[in-house]
């Protein structure tokens, strides 16, 4: 990837904003007046809930956009990731699972008014905020500020997406009546200008319905993330009565929204299962809702983070790479099925004879019957990621940017000199985790917190080997943007390490073809690692009708899992999850191949279960910092 370094100046003024104020705009359908909602002029409360197209599989969309409405919702909100439209910059894909637009209007067949929060940082527990990693790699880049190049780019990407919305919006007979400005600005800076400079990008390229900014209940927080003229509206998941006071005593003439109302919470791999009682939630929706407010659920259905498009927190001492699951305990499960919390929130949501009271409930889908498939071992590790990668070559390693690489794996070598007798290796600015291997022999795994281990030399030249695993990219905080892979070097005691090979393993852009020869990629006669124990391996899966199944790997570590050709997730035996949705589209009748990536130890066998197992639980407690 060819980058070019910003100039280091104190950055232009930005242009005098063009802006219209909310009064003088196109008149919207979702208005407001003296501290309530109006929908074409009429009272009207909103009842939201998040589902995200990017988590779901389209062909189970319009399932899911139903069992929304089911729930007593009467709108369905959804962010637009950009990393997962632009993978590569200048090439912004509409189709297929990025089909926005079949979306929306699949949400308006099911008679559901849209919110679109485009951000262009979505937060979302997505890889980088959403924000493409071609754009934060680039060296010297300042994302969600007013530098002009980060706003140079952000244009580009304007300029292909919000007129696809404005053409949606309830004006133009689409269901679209409120777009929301950037995403809790508030919990990360204060540069108002650029959040100005994002309200007035949405309106000079056609929005014209509600503008809304959210950000956490705190004067903090509103400080830092509102605009003047526009509804300010407040995230949370306790203490309603607060939020309506904090926000009622800024704006007295504006509706209370919780524009996002957390009745779950995702997970981090190492950590428990995050889970809120659905009377604990019902009973705070009931006083949003008690209070004259209107409400949108996160989330109303999680989905699932396939490929590698989960993202990672930082609590300050060390990273949190979020699971594959993003089921988030909410009232409809990962696989579509209608919990306790969904008919204990549908019982706050619906009124009485009302229109939502009398939507049928779609029934649980179908799961494949309980087994166990055993699993045929391939290519070992090292010897298959050496010959699945075009080597490139450099003095010192190149972090996943210099190589142009996302996500995925990243496998490291040279070939250093070392006297008789053990020697500290330490790796410098690991992101994230690295296992070493010396002579082809596991030594150590690193991480940002541990990154030295001891190596043994014999007066002769080692091959050293490090496979570094990008674990999803920080989401939220101020170290949003992070690079990845060795963004320092490698130290054999004092000495560094140079003359390096570096095997690119964008495992998420690999084909389906590339999953089929990959358990095949061992060199004639070759043996990988010396216990035989990690590598390639397939499962056969031989079905008449497809249906949605749960993957559990009993006895494998840490790894990846491809069903035909497509990257459902990662699996690691830490937990909390230990079951993978495999949703039916990913099927088809006849045999089908699951191909997996195991780095640390194999299994037996590949389990189908009909019920998720996302481990050990606690009660979700919201804390605000």
């Amino acid at each position: 990837m060819t980058t070019t370094t910003p100039p280091l100046t104190t950055p232009a003024p930005l242009p005098t904003p063009t802006h219209t104020p909310t009064a003088g705009r196109h008149p919207a359908t979702l208005t407001h007046a003296e501290g309530a909602f109006l929908r074409d002029g009429r009272p009207h409360r909103v009842l939201s809930g998040s589902l995200h197209y990017f988590r779901v599989h389209p062909e189970q969309w319009e399932d899911r956009l139903r069992r929304v409405a089911a729930l007593g919702l009467n709108t369905v909100d959804t962010y637009v990731p950009w990393n997962f439209h632009e993978r590569a910059p200048g090439d912004a894909r509409f189709d297929g699972w990025r089909d926005l637009d079949r979306f929306v209007r699949l949400a308006q067949r099911t008679e559901l008014d849209v919110i679109v929060r485009p951000g262009p940082y979505i937060c979302a527990e997505w890889d980088n905020g959403g924000l493409p990693a071609w754009l934060t790699g680039t060296p010297g880049m300042r994302p969600r500020t007013s530098y002009p190049p980060f706003l140079e780019a952000v244009g580009r990407w304007f300029d292909q997406l919000i007129p696809r919305i404005a053409a949606l919006q309830a004006r133009h007979g689409g269901p679209v009546v409120a777009v929301q400005i950037e995403n809790e600005y508030g919990s990360y800076g204060d540069d108002q200008a650029y959040v100005r400079w994002v309200r007035d990008a949405l309106t000079d390229r056609g929005i014209t319905e509600l503008l809304y900014t959210a950000d956490g209940p705190t004067p903090l927080m509103q400080d830092g993330g509102t605009v003047p003229g526009e509804l300010a509206a407040a995230t949370f998941g306790s203490r309603p009565e607060e939020a309506a006071a904090l926000l009622r005593s800024r704006r007295p003439d504006e509706p209370f929204l919780c524009a996002e109302f957390w009745n779950g919470w995702f997970d981090h791999w190492g950590e428990k299962h995050h889970v809120r009682s659905a009377a604990n939630a019902a009973e705070s929706v009931a006083d949003i809702i008690g209070a004259g407010g209107s409400v949108s659920l996160y989330m109303a259905h999680g989905g699932t983070n396939f490929g590698l498009w989960s993202g990672a927190n930082h609590d300050g001492d060390r990273l949190q790479p979020t699971v594959t699951s993003y089921d988030s305990d909410a009232p409809i499960a990962e696989h579509g099925a209608l919990t306790p919390k969904f008919h204990a929130l549908r019982e706050k949501l619906t009124a009485p004879g009302g229109p939502a009271a009398n939507r049928p409930l779609p029934p649980d889908p179908p799961l494949l019957a309980p087994r166990t498939l055993p699993v045929t071992r391939g290519a070992a590790l090292l010897d298959a990621l050496r010959r699945a990668g075009a080597p490139v070559h450099a003095p010192t390693p190149l972090s996943f940017e210099e190589l142009g690489q996302s996500s995925g794996l990243v496998l490291y070598t040279a070939h250093p000199l070392l006297p008789p007798g053990t020697h500290a290796l330490t790796v410098t600015g690991l992101h994230d985790r690295a296992q070493v291997f010396a002579d082809g022999v596991p030594v150590a795994v690193l991480d940002q917190e541990t990154s030295s281990c001891t190596v043994s030399g014999t007066g002769a030249r080692i091959r050293l080997e490090l496979l570094v695993e990008n674990q999803g990219r920080i989401n939220y905080g101020p170290l949003l943007g992070q690079g990845k892979g060795i963004l320092g070097g490698v130290r054999v005691d004092r000495r560094l390490v140079h003359g390096w090979t570096m095997h690119r393993l964008p495992l998420d852009e690999w084909t389906p073809g590339d999953i089929a020869r990959a358990p095949s990629l061992a060199a004639p006669g070759g043996a990988a690692t010396a216990d035989g124990t990690t590598g390639f391996a397939t499962a056969r899966l031989t079905l008449d009708e497809p249906a949605d199944t749960f993957l559990a790997l009993p006895g494998f570590g840490k790894g990846f899992l491809w069903v035909n050709g497509s990257l459902l997730g990662r699996y690691w035996e830490v937990g909390p999850q230990r079951t993978l949705y495999l949703p039916h589209p990913f099927l088809h009748a006849g045999r089908n191949t699951l191909t997996v990536l195991e780095l640390e130890h194999f299994g037996d066998g590949v389990v189908l279960c009909d019920r998720p197992d996302l481990g050990p639980a606690e009660e979700f407690v919201e804390t605000f910092d």
